[in-house]
């Protein structure tokens, strides 16, 4: 990207509207100032609040240079936000948000994956995943990984579980292009970079070193400056910049690593990457206390341990009868420990040499249970639920009203089993009964999480007072870190001078003048000279409902959710849901109230997908569109919800409308042209305001109403054809030999596993129509009649039901809460499969596969994603094509049922990522398992989407000259 030195001049605003100020800089449409917006965005992953003035989304770096200009000249603070996972309070103010989570996505590889270039608003997930051919990873590891971004990464030098202090982003950093507040532009990886520097910044280039020649004469501070780095560390800025380089630009470059967003704009950095070994051997050591498994830590340490993570007998009972978990948890005495190890290699030689030396020292050690060793991944996946579960496991059972603060300190290993004892003092003490303690002890890294209200006056002296304990603890009594790996946040600013000492803490602030002068750049981060500032702006949560109380607002959710880029993200709508109801006890601001109700219509209902990957991702399993639904359903008239259970009633009319609207509409598009019936469509819908479905093609058209014969008696599986699939036949360009049915049962019957279609099939639906709508009352109608077909269909239960499209077969899954009890007890009689299961299952090996396809692009719908069949549907396709493709950003298309005709731009942000990775080579054909998403991606990329039952059919048809 291309940087200028300087940003363009202007005059300085005297008052007038922020905003429109603003969209001098910016397009007006990255401008944001509605009350929705500026509520939706006051809040991070922290326990902190700050509403902003405006957001602005800048693009370029001319604009960020634009941005730091205006804030100067209107004396308002800058906060440059990325994911906003930040845990304390990075990402927030009362000034101007510049979001970069839209755009900054750039990802680079270079060299064959051993560096990789990435800008701040890239996913750190997506980063590996895109360096995963590469067997390549990033060197930092946090467990937000997959939700955060490389903003925030760079500027919190996070860290992780296998991370320590080598590979994070401090020592794998290259090179950054940054922009300062003045509006200079560097790129460190420039040779004279240095020169421009000096040049450009002379009085930054001349006080970098001044403050290095100081340290240089403080032998006692440059050693204290060493020794602090030898663990984790994060508090405050990363002062051993000046005691690891000499050039003023590198000296600052690595200033920049750590400084939470402080001192400059970070537009770009280039990192080494470090290798992503494939062979692990993972073991869990359980023993009688802190102090036996703390002995162990060195020991294996020395042989080689990639991750060492300790959890108290408080954290393993907060996990120890979840699904999953070793049941052997379950029942330790008081005060046992556990000890999470695991060891990374390139192949299976060097794992057995490991092994080997691991045995030799486990003989060693005090254990109360045979250790638990295994290289199954599925094993290693269960052993590391049991640490990844202990965050959001206390999220999920506090009381309501209380937040989660999960902090992270560090102390010298070998005083670790005394720091553990000591907290747990401090829990005990200042009255926190729910507190569990857990870390990375190869580096002595622990962390706490506790839970805490901040609605009230002497709950808030309960905190202060609690962490004037810890700050003493950690200072005085182990020369600790009061934060390793999350950055100093607001948390802890008022307490770097009683970390470091006087002399460093005067550098400290002497940097941040340096480099701001102004103290405009996310103030009161890392430098504040308030003792009490931790205590400012803390989140009061009134209680709402179930999915808002459990929310930690910690953005999980946010890198899924397909109306991410266009309106809100589930974190926002609890938010903003939590501000409605803030505002409504309290009876104040009623005009504010009214704003937010009223955008929230359709930013907060109307354009949630409700797919549930947001439970996907989220550590407590919140699933926000749980919560749509209901809210819809309270806003539906009683009128309205008659109506909707008078068509679930009536349901095969309804089919039959369906298939009578789109034959008439594909006539009236013949004779009109798309573009004309659209316009009609929209001309009506604007009369109606906005009722009715929006003609958009590509549209398909009436499914054949003929279903094919099958034979009950010899039938292996129950084929319910899903309402889509009665409905919505081929798409303009397709191939129309074989319907989707057709296919199905030509492949079952093909492998042996023949299948029956019941002759009463129309008329009955899983009931997503109704539920997603909100319309409870037609939804369980639906689903009670459904469920009792299935139960005589399938003789009781004996044969299972297999359903040809993903979201219908997740929708039958689980609508068990929706019947009545004795209907209950019938569901949980019956087998219900996803076609992808029944095909990877039954019918795969036992098929004979007579042609592959050169390249297959899948589309795995968010269905697929929730019930786990991502990897079988590959293993369908894998078998039927030389080479398999899913795009990186795949995920829920947003077309959800019928948003995709009633609100399209929904369905256009959600896919615009994953239609730009679409291969469009000419042999590459793309596929999926549900009709409408396929629409929908055939509308985005201008590819025709097929269900992935064609491939089949297509692979293993003896003939091509017919079907069947």
């Amino acid at each position: 990207m291309p940087l200028s030195s300087r940003p363009r001049g202007g005059s300085k605003r005297h008052g007038g509207d922020l905003a429109a100020g603003l969209r001098e800089i910016l397009a007006a449409d990255r401008v944001l100032d509605r009350p929705l917006d500026l509520v939706a965005h006051a809040s991070d992953a922290s326990v902190y609040r700050l509403i902003p003035r405006a957001i602005a989304r800048p693009r370029t770096a001319r604009e960020i240079q634009e941005l730091f200009r205006f804030s100067q000249a209107n004396r308002i603070p800058l906060v440059f936000r990325a994911a906003g996972t930040s845990l304390s309070g990075q990402a927030i103010t009362d000034g101007i948000l510049a979001d970069l989570s839209h755009d900054w996505r750039t990802i680079e590889i270079l060299d064959e994956g051993r560096r990789v270039r990435v800008e701040p608003g890239a996913i750190g997930g997506a980063v590996n995943r895109a360096l995963q051919p590469f067997r390549a990873r990033l060197g930092p590891d946090p467990a937000s990984i997959n939700a955060c971004m490389m903003g925030g990464i760079l500027a919190n030098n996070s860290s992780g579980m296998c991370c320590g202090v080598s590979q994070n982003a401090y020592h794998t950093l290259e090179s950054l292009t940054f922009v300062l507040p003045t509006g200079t532009a560097v790129d460190t990886a420039d040779p004279e970079a240095d020169q421009i520097l000096r040049e450009r910044e002379p009085a930054l280039w001349r006080g970098l070193l001044a403050i290095q020649g100081e340290i240089d004469e403080r032998p006692a501070l440059r050693e204290r400056i060493r020794a602090k780095y030898r663990t984790k560390n994060t508090t405050g800025y990363s002062l051993n910049a000046f005691v690891d380089f000499e050039r003023p630009v590198d000296i600052l470059q690595h200033l920049l690593i750590g400084s939470e967003g402080t001192l400059a704009f970070i537009a770009s950095a280039v990192l080494r990457t470090v290798a992503d070994l494939p062979v692990k051997y993972t073991g869990l050591l359980l023993f009688p206390g802190i102090r036996e498994a703390c002995a162990a830590i060195l020991p294996l340490k020395d042989t080689g341990a990639t991750a060492l993570e300790v959890m108290d007998r408080s954290a393993l009972r907060s996990v120890e009868h979840q699904a999953g978990v070793p049941p052997e948890i379950a029942g330790l005495p008081a005060g046992a420990t556990g000890l999470l190890m695991e060891y990374q290699c390139g192949d299976e030689r060097e794992r057995s040499a490991l092994a080997a030396g691991v045995t030799t020292v486990l003989g060693g050690l005090a254990l109360i249970r045979p250790p638990r060793l295994t290289h199954d991944a599925a094993e290693q996946a269960a052993l590391w639920k049991v640490r990844q579960g202990m965050f959001p496991s206390v999220g999920s059972v506090r009381a309501r009203a209380t937040t989660v603060i999960i902090e992270d300190v560090a102390f010298p290993v070998e005083r670790l089993a005394d720091a553990v004892v000591d907290l747990t003092t401090l829990f005990r003490t200042h009255a926190y009964p729910d507190a569990i303690i857990f870390g990375h002890a190869k580096d002595g890294n622990l962390h706490f999480v506790l839970s805490q209200s901040f609605n009230t006056a002497p709950a808030i002296a309960q905190y202060a007072r609690f962490m004037d304990d810890v700050v003493e603890l950690v200072t005085e009594r182990y020369d600790g870190a009061l934060k390793a790996e999350h950055g100093t946040g607001r948390n802890m600013a008022p307490f770097v001078e009683a970390e470091w000492g006087a002399e460093a803490w005067a550098i400290m602030r002497r940097l941040k003048a340096l480099l701001d002068p102004a103290g405009l750049l996310n103030p009161g981060v890392i430098v504040n000279s308030d003792p009490r500032a931790h205590l400012a702006h803390l989140k009061s949560l009134p209680v709402v409902e179930d999915e808002v109380d459990k929310c930690i607002e910690c953005g999980y959710c946010d890198a899924t959710c397909p109306s991410r880029d266009l309106t809100l993200t589930p974190r926002h709508r609890i938010v903003v849901r939590r501000e409605i109801v803030r505002l409504a006890s309290s009876g104040a601001d009623a005009a504010l109230r009214a704003a937010l109700e009223a955008d929230f219509v359709y930013a907060g209902l109307d354009t949630c997908a409700a797919d549930g990957l947001c439970a996907v991702a989220c550590p407590v399993g919140i699933d926000t569109g749980q919560l749509t639904k209901r809210l819809r359903q309270a806003r539906h008239s009683r009128p309205a919800h008659a109506f909707a259970a008078l068509v679930a009633r009536h349901f095969a009319l309804a089919e039959h409308g369906v298939r009578i609207g789109l034959a008439v509409g594909r006539l009236a598009q013949a004779g009109l042209g798309a573009r004309a019936l659209t316009a009609c469509v929209r001309a009506v819908r604007a009369l109606t305001r906005g009722v009715g479905p929006v003609w958009l093609p590509p549209m398909p058209a009436a499914a054949r109403r003929r279903l094919p014969a099958t034979d009950r008696t010899a039938a292996v599986a129950v084929y319910f054809p899903s309402c889509l699939s009665r409905t919505m036949g081929f798409l303009p360009g397709e191939p129309t030999d074989v319907t989707v049915p057709e296919a199905f049962v030509a492949v079952a019957q093909r492998a042996g596993q023949p299948v029956w279609i019941p002759d009463r099939v129309s008329g009955h639906c899983c009931g997503m129509p109704f539920s997603s709508k909100g319309y409870d009352r037609a939804h369980r109608e639906m689903a009670a009649r459904t469920v009792s077909r299935l139960f005589e269909w399938s003789d009781g239960g004996r044969l299972p039901i297999v359903v040809d499209t993903s979201p219908c077969a997740h929708g039958l899954k689980t609508c068990r809460d929706a019947l009545e009890p004795e209907l209950r007890l019938k569901f949980d009689r019956l087998t219900i499969l996803d076609g992808i299961e029944f095909m990877s299952a039954a019918v795969l090996p036992r098929l004979d596969i007579r042609r592959r396809a050169p390249a297959v692009t899948l589309h795995p719908v968010c269905s697929v994603i929730r019930m786990d069949l991502v990897g079988q549907l590959e293993r369908v396709a894998a078998a039927c094509s030389e080479e398999v493709f899913v795009p990186p950003s795949a995920g829920c298309c947003g077309f959800a049922g019928d948003r995709g005709w009633l609100t399209p731009e929904l369905t256009a942000s959600a896919t615009a990522r994953e239609a730009q990775e679409v291969r469009t080579g000419g042999e590459t054909a793309c596929y999926s398992s549900s009709r409408t998403c396929e629409i929908g991606m055939t509308r985005a990329t201008g590819r025709i989407y097929r269900s992935y039952l064609h491939l089949l059919e297509w692979a293993s048809r003896p003939s091509l000259g017919a079907a069947g």
